[in-house]
């Protein structure tokens, strides 16, 4: 009966038992039923607002690396990367080290294999972690999910970000394969800092920045620290920050990354992708000998290139999406708000897009013309100037030293081969070989003047032009400018000399008449980009005064504009810009511009010969150089020495350099001071820098190519005062000359007028038509002469000074008269003082400017008859003499102060005395007329001659005299080598 009673017992208990696990079970299905539902219900509220994404879009967002952009130089030498918040480098699976992705999946997802985007058991794991705030975060994404928040979602901490995560994680799974989302995720998970303090991403950035090598070439130890790193990037990086400099940190900071390798190869260990051997060799590997020591960043080591390259890069890229936006091209470059929200877009687009960017920027050559240009010893005196410090607000003082900007473009295709951007950097960003703008001088004026004028069949190389002064008002300011030299006029000589001496006054006058023609068309098609409306009317355009101004860059760009025989073609520096897959999005194209003739750019080259010849402002190129080449160049100074230029070209390269002062104000060069003359400055960096080009790639230079002349080029004769075809008269005065002339726009044919018989007198140096009223004895008579028409088409509507057209340093000096009659006062001239100095009897110069020469009278008798240019002077013998003055009227001075020449005591006699007079026998031997003149003037033209350099000198150049600037018959040539850019 017991038996009985405790087996119903039993049946009773376990029937209890079974209804309330029957009962519980119900209830907490029920409940679990509940629970799902107000999860499913709050999860679908979390996601409610996330879009239906297509597979399309993910994918595109996924593969959505923002991998930084690289530069290069030409020939796809590597320069570094452009600027960019975070470096990114795109890989493939298959170019990635088999132990980073074993290190990944043991250590980030172990089933990753296996789920389709999330692991639940995780999920729970991870939200009763953050429901219980529990200090253990073991993590409960998987890669896919890591995926879904870097590239679609926020690092957002929050349940609707997590909710959006897992859905978009198991969506992704089914449009893309394990492998791509393997690939993927190694692109674009973060990886801390590299060698040099930047924040990287991805694998392949991740091995170059902290080992220095492929991702494929990593080994097992560097492959789990790497693995390591996203868990707490900025803990496990071995590197400071760009803030501290980057470069390893201390051996306490370095640590955690280390341990945390170790963690990563333990697991490693433990889920079987190593073995323990592998496992105790990797532990015992010391991995800071592979961690990469710092270096300079691109930015550092070429900050003028990569920041030039940066900015002509988004310019391109700007135009390329205002294009695919429909923006129109005109309305793009006229609005700058439209450019401005384009530029901020392509800014974007270039640091984080991927792109490959390569420049034409030829290595050896950039790092060895920068060598040069650092090393160059005598760029002059460094200032200080006050500057605002904007993080301290305080004053403070900063170097300002002489700057410079110098470029080399190669010719034929515009590519810039290399440039200097200027002195530091660090003390001043601004590229002054591109970027900064300003008057360039005396480099003007064959670009603008004598180019245009021979396009235009005004001239051709040597015809004659104006080098006389003259005042005249410009709007209601006088106007009266002067050659370097102020007192310096040369009167009419060939075209190429003036360019040559780079003179301003032919210049201006040149550029008077094609001014109405707007010749600073001619820049405007050479892309002077900063030209002014004032430019196109102010006559000071013509030798540099700009409104604004002009890049190193545009102006060497203009003058290969002769060397490509007419046809500009413009700049630049980017070759080409692939996308991360090789395609190429941008090429350039080169596009040339017709500009001048082949037979104008040949004439103006050989024009630019000159300059670097005696006599020309370059003359001291040559003698820098240490190789010889068929170069053209021109020289050019501002007024008051605030920029200094030189831009020459061969027939393959130009080579533009610029010398000045950040503030405009101050000078390079002020006389007297001892200071070397700019000219001679640039004259010898120039050809420092060509010479060093040559050496390392004379290639490109071609030393030995030459400018060929066209068959429109054809030299000719002329008269060379009028430009005229040759007459008798002029040939007879000896006045012909042959140079270049364009056959198809000018050819002197029109028969010569200018020349006419004359007598003269010479007055100061300068001869003139004789007077009816002129002293027979003063005037030469079967000079030649020229006609007032000839003076009149000769100084045009701006006049001048007729009697300058022929001074005495001209070349046309000892043939022609200038025709002017001299406007005489009527007033006789001011008297002399005479004196006698040992046998010679000597007399100052009237102080009167009318006065042709002198009479001598000896007791009362004219015995002589001294021209003006002759020596003021006469050996005498015994008696009274006295000077008078005459002028071109006739007038005489009032005779001067009367010196007496005693008789020497005669030596005592041996013979006998013959009963004669002593006295009348002395009379006999004392000459009515001095020894060695005839009376008549004899040795004017020698004395002419002899005084081109001094006497005449001192007529026309007051200041200078005998100065030594004119020596023999033509001083002009022996001036120091300077340009003549005395205003702007």
């Amino acid at each position: 009966m017991k038996n009985k009673g405790w087996a119903k017992g039993v049946r009773i208990t376990s029937g209890v038992i079974w209804n309330l696990f029957l009962l519980f079970l119900i209830f907490g299905l029920t409940l679990g039923v509940f629970a799902a539902s107000v999860g499913a219900g709050y999860f679908a509220s979390l996601v409610a607002k996330e879009p239906l994404r297509s597979k399309t879009e993910m994918r595109d967002a996924i593969f959505n690396y923002e991998e930084t952009s690289e530069i290069y130089f030409a020939n796809d030498i590597y320069l570094g990367k452009v600027n960019s918040d975070i470096e990114r480098k795109q890989t493939t699976l298959k170019d990635v080290s088999p132990f980073v992705i074993d290190a990944v999946m043991a250590t980030e997802d172990e089933y990753f294999e296996t789920h389709n985007g999330i692991v639940p058991k995780a999920i729970f794991r991870g939200l009763f972690q953050d429901v219980t705030n529990s200090s253990s975060q073991t993590g409960g994404s998987t890669l896919t999910q890591q995926l879904i928040k870097n590239q679609i979602l926020t690092n957002e901490v929050s349940y609707e970000r997590k909710a959006k995560e897992i859905l978009l994680a198991m969506r992704i799974e089914h449009f893309m394969d394990k492998n791509e989302i393997l690939e993927a995720y190694l692109n674009i998970i973060p990886y801390g800092r590299n060698a040099m303090g930047q924040n990287i991403a991805g694998i392949e950035t991740a091995a170059e920045g902290i080992f220095g090598i492929k991702a494929k070439d990593l080994n097992l130890p560097q492959a789990a620290y790497i693995a390591g790193i996203p868990q707490a990037p900025f803990a496990y990086t071995p590197f400071l920050s760009n803030y501290y400099g980057g470069g390893l940190k201390n051996e306490k900071n370095i640590k955690p990354g280390i341990d945390r390798m170790k963690t990563v190869l333990f697991r490693m260990k433990e889920t079987g992708y190593i073995s323990e051997a592998q496992y105790e060799e990797a532990i015992a590997y010391d991995i800071t000998k592979d961690f990469r020591e710092k270096t300079q960043r691109a930015t550092e080591r070429y900050p003028y290139l990569t920041q030039e390259i940066q900015e002509r890069t988004k310019e391109i890229l700007a135009k390329m999406l205002a294009e695919k936006d429909g923006i129109d091209p005109e309305r793009f470059e006229e609005d700058d708000k439209v450019k401005g929200k384009y530029k901020i877009l392509a800014e974007r687009e270039m640091r984080t897009g991927g792109y490959r960017i390569y420049s034409t920027i030829d290595k050896t050559l950039y790092d060895e013309m920068n060598k040069v240009a650092e090393e160059f010893e005598y760029y002059g005196f460094t200032y200080t100037r006050e500057e605002k410090d904007f993080s301290t607000g305080e004053t403070v003082l900063k170097d300002d030293p002489v700057q410079v900007g110098a470029i080399m473009l190669e010719n034929s295709t515009g590519r810039i081969l290399s440039f200097v951007g200027g002195r530091d950097h660090q003390l001043i960003a601004l590229n002054h070989a591109t970027q900064a703008f300003r008057q360039n001088g005396s480099s003007m004026k064959p670009l603008l003047v004598y180019a245009p004028a021979i396009e235009y069949g005004f001239i051709g190389a040597g015809s004659p032009v104006v080098d006389v002064k003259f005042d005249i008002t410009v709007g209601t300011e006088p106007w009266s400018p002067s050659n370097y030299y102020a007192d310096l006029e040369n009167g009419i000589i060939p075209a190429r000399q003036a360019l040559a001496e780079s003179l301003n006054l032919p210049t201006a006058r040149l550029y008077n008449e094609i001014i109405d023609r707007r010749p600073a068309e001619f820049l405007k098609k050479m892309n002077f980009t900063k030209l002014h409306a004032e430019d196109y009317v102010n006559y000071s355009t013509s030798y540099g005064g700009m409104k604004i101004g002009v890049s190193v860059e545009q102006n060497t760009n203009a003058f290969a504009t002769f060397a490509n025989g007419g046809k500009f073609i413009q700049s630049y520096i980017i070759e080409r810009i692939e996308d991360m897959n090789g395609n190429i999005v941008y090429q350039h194209e080169v596009k040339p511009v017709d500009v001048f003739s082949p037979e104008t750019s040949y004439i103006i080259t050989d024009m630019l010969r000159d300059v670097i010849k005696p006599g020309g402002t370059g003359q001291q190129v040559p003698g820098f150089m240490n190789f010889k080449t068929d170069l053209a160049a021109k020289t050019g100074t501002t007024n008051g020495y605030g920029d200094a230029w030189l831009v020459g070209y061969n027939p393959n390269v130009s080579l533009g350099l610029w010398f000045g002062y950040k503030d405009h104000t101050r000078k390079l060069y002020t006389r007297g001071t001892g200071q070397m003359h700019p000219t001679t400055r640039t004259t010898m960096l120039f050809s420092r820098l060509l010479n060093k080009a040559n050496e390392v790639k004379p290639d490109i230079i071609g030393a030995g190519d030459s400018f060929k002349q066209p068959e429109g080029v054809v030299s000719k004769p002329f008269c060379g005062i009028s430009g005229l075809a040759p007459s008798a008269a002029c040939s007879g005065a000896g006045l012909i000359r042959s140079d270049l002339f364009n056959s198809k726009v000018m050819l002197p044919t029109e028969p010569d007028d200018s020349i006419i018989d004359a007598s003269y007198v010479s007055v100061k140096g300068s001869r003139y038509m004789a007077l009816p009223s002129t002293p027979a004895e003063f005037i030469v008579s079967g000079g030649t002469g020229v006609s007032q028409s000839f003076i009149d088409r000769m100084l045009g509507s701006w006049g001048g000074d007729a009697s300058k057209l022929f001074p005495s340093m001209s070349v046309f000096s000892s043939s022609v008269v200038s025709g002017a009659e001299f406007l005489a006062d009527d007033v006789a001239p001011a008297g002399v003082s005479a004196s006698i100095e040992g046998s010679n009897l000597v007399w100052t110069e009237s102080s009167s400017n009318d006065v042709i020469g002198y009479y001598v009278y000896h007791n009362n008798n004219r015995i002589a008859t001294i021209h003006d240019g002759s020596p003021n002077s006469l050996t005498v013998g015994p008696g009274n003499y006295y000077v008078q003055a005459v002028d071109i009227t006739g007038l005489l001075s009032g005779a001067s102060n009367t010196v007496t020449v005693e008789r020497p005591n005669p030596p005592p006699s041996t013979k006998p005395d013959d009963g004669n007079d002593d006295e009348a026998d002395d009379d006999k031997t004392e000459p009515t007329t001095p020894p060695g003149n005839d009376g008549n003037g004899s040795g004017n033209d020698d004395g002419d001659k002899g005084n081109n350099g001094n006497d005449g000198n001192k007529g026309n150049n007051g200041n200078n005299g005998n100065n030594g600037n004119n020596n023999g018959n033509n001083g002009g040539n022996k001036k120091p080598p300077s340009d003549d850019d005395g205003d702007d």
